[in-house]
């Protein structure tokens, strides 16, 4: 995996401006530090038990992976556990006793209002999610929930939230159609109806984020907001998993920024944005389980996006590696008659110098309309500091990341990479109690800039 300073690059170059860390790694918080990044820190879950029993071994963790960072490294919250109530249920007992005792080290270090503590949940502890109006926790973990409930009230933190419509959707057994899981447009008569509220939802993720306030307010809490902390959708699976595609987690990680961006917020609470973590930056190629756990990141460890973001209606946009190397290309099986026409346009009215596709020149060869549309587009796409809506020509042009240099024939823009293989940064070298970190990021959806979970072991994105 990439050296903390080479994923800080790739958080810069994106301009996510937010990370969570899965841990608190030494490396990882020197890196971010004086950037800027706002960085949730995590307790991991198997120090959950230490930390829990002892207020001075939760002193002792607050004193060496936030007091000894703060402010350098700009850290704003503290994720105590991930997931407890499933991954580790044998640690919920001393959770709230954890968060406490973690609270009360930043109070001591005066850094409790600029620092959150909470704690991510599982989705799967909200039971009859549908219709969100009658959904409650499972009462078993009540006496967990409710005092945790209380501390999250009271020092104004959020509710985290890890939400997957994509296994909710496995799981369905068909109830739950593809299309409502990918937050996909629906028609009025295709969207699910609450019958006690007759409130329509158009999709899983917010009706899931309903069904969470809901269950507060059965229990009178009605005043603690959600933040989703993990969400997205995986790009590959076994051969059980079919809807584990490039496509699909195309289409939910760029219909969910869309939707977050909009800040149309939920049925419940309209208007109001949900921060959202999108689950993850990288790929991890070494995590046990079925393919899809290894393949819900955005970008491979190298750098090279897994693909590109929909991000716009018109055209394409790049989750932009840290090069920003892309090109635009003509759409294979495009019109050639439309080719043609947008070739004519791009070295005419467009004023792209088309000089070096001429008999003779370095990209004349492959003398053909798509070859020479391809150089043309490109050309234009560059031309134009590769605005969105600048690689279109009618719908027969599309980005990629892959080089079309080809020979002696060098493109605008190709410089540094080459077929789709980035040049690593050079990273100096620095002490980090992870010999090889990695990184799981999520970016965070807020408002307008991209936010970023990682997970710093040796193996979640956010617009605010």
């Amino acid at each position: 995996m990439p050296h903390p300073t080479q994923v800080v690059a790739l958080l810069k170059a994106q301009q996510i401006r937010h990370v969570r860390l899965y841990d608190a790694d030494r490396g990882m918080l020197v890196a971010l530090a004086n950037t800027g990044i706002q960085v949730m820190v995590s307790v991991p879950n198997e120090q959950l038990l230490g930390i829990g029993q002892s207020n001075s071994t939760a002193a002792n963790w607050v004193s060496h992976n936030v007091v000894a960072h703060y402010p350098a490294t700009n850290i704003t919250a503290i994720c105590v556990g991930s997931e407890v109530f499933t991954a580790v249920p044998n640690a919920a007992s001393v959770l709230v006793n954890a968060m406490k005792f973690i609270q009360s080290a930043l109070v001591a270090s005066n850094l409790d209002r600029q620092i959150k503590v909470s704690t991510p949940l599982s989705s799967s502890i909200i039971l009859d999610s549908f219709p969100p109006s009658q959904a409650f926790f499972n009462k078993t973990w009540n006496p967990v929930l409710i005092p945790m409930l209380n501390f999250l009230q009271s020092t104004g933190s959020h509710l985290m939230l890890n939400i997957y419509p994509y296994y909710d959707y496995m799981q369905s057994n068909g109830v739950i159609p593809l299309d409502y899981a990918l937050l996909k447009p629906l028609a009025p008569n295709k969207e699910a109806v609450d019958a006690n509220t007759l409130v329509h939802y158009s999709n899983v993720f917010d009706a899931m984020i309903d069904a969470t306030y809901f269950a507060m307010d059965f229990l009178n809490f009605t005043n603690v907001p959600v933040m989703v902390t993990e969400t997205g959708w995986p790009s590959k699976g076994d051969s059980n998993e079919p809807d584990a595609t490039l496509d699909n987690a195309n289409t939910y990680n760029s219909n969910l920024i869309r939707h977050v961006l909009n800040k149309t917020g939920t049925p419940k609470h309209p208007g109001i944005a949900v921060s959202t973590y999108i689950y993850e930056l990288y790929n991890e190629d070494l995590k046990p389980g079925p393919v899809s756990e290894k393949n819900w990141g955005l970008f491979n460890a190298n750098g090279e996006p897994v693909y590109i973001l929909h991000l716009t209606g018109s055209g394409l946009v790049l989750a932009n590696d840290t090069t920003n190397q892309t090109y635009c290309t003509a759409k294979q099986g495009a019109d050639p008659k439309m080719l043609q026409a947008a070739l004519d346009w791009a070295c005419g009215p467009g004023k792209v110098d088309c000089s070096a596709m001429l008999q003779g020149e370095p990209c004349y060869q492959p003398d053909n309309v798509i070859a020479h549309a391809t150089y043309a587009f490109n050309s234009y796409y560059n031309q134009m500091g590769k605005a969105p809506g600048t690689c279109d020509f009618n719908g027969v042009a599309a980005i990629t990341t892959t080089n079309p240099s080809h020979g002696t024939c060098v493109f605008p823009g190709s410089t540094g990479r080459m077929n789709g293989t980035m040049v690593n940064i050079t990273a100096p070298s620095m002490n980090s109690t992870s010999a090889a970190p990695s990184a799981r990021d999520l970016y965070n959806l807020g408002s307008t800039n991209f936010l970023v979970l990682l997970r710093v072991l040796i193996c979640s994105i956010v617009f605010l």
